[in-house]
């Protein structure tokens, strides 16, 4: 079945059909989110800005956390050799990223001018590499461990 959402979904029929429940899943939950934030805007001033960053949050999160935590990803670790493999392309694309995102930060805002201000972007810079190795990390071990157990 062809729709416009089938960009965002992978090839493998498998995975098709989890993401779609991840999705769908999602959506009720946004859905229930910004009904309870409409009633609760009632005895509480929100800012709909707020309530709308707050409710994509949640819708993208769920998402999220449920692909990581599905063990889905990572389909072709089986092995002891083949999980340390891929722990390794992990540390270096989360090495690469850090470079890259340092180098274009440089570039297009310039050379940061006080010790605050390196302060601030490189405790950016660990957060979010330290965000995307851990929820690589956990993906791997989830994947590695399901298809152990498929086996």
């Amino acid at each position: 079945m062809k729709s416009w959402i089938s960009f965002l979904l992978p090839n493998d029929e498998y995975k098709k059909k989890r993401m779609l429940y991840f999705f769908s899943e999602g959506s009720i939950i946004l859905l229930l989110t910004l009904v309870g934030m409409s009633i609760l805007n009632n005895y509480i001033d929100i800012k709909t800005e707020v309530s709308l960053l707050l409710a994509i949050a949640i819708f993208l999160s769920y998402i999220s956390g449920r692909y990581i935590i599905s063990g889905m990803e990572y389909t072709d670790v089986v092995t002891e050799g083949a999980y340390r493999k891929e722990l390794k392309h992990i540390f270096v694309r989360t090495g690469g990223f850090a470079s890259i995102f340092m180098l274009l930060y440089l570039v297009v805002t310039g050379i940061p001018n006080s010790q605050s201000e390196w302060i601030e972007i490189i405790a950016l810079l660990l957060s979010v590499s330290l965000l995307w190795f851990i929820t690589s990390y956990i993906s791997l071990k989830r994947s590695y461990k399901k298809n152990k157990e498929l086996l």
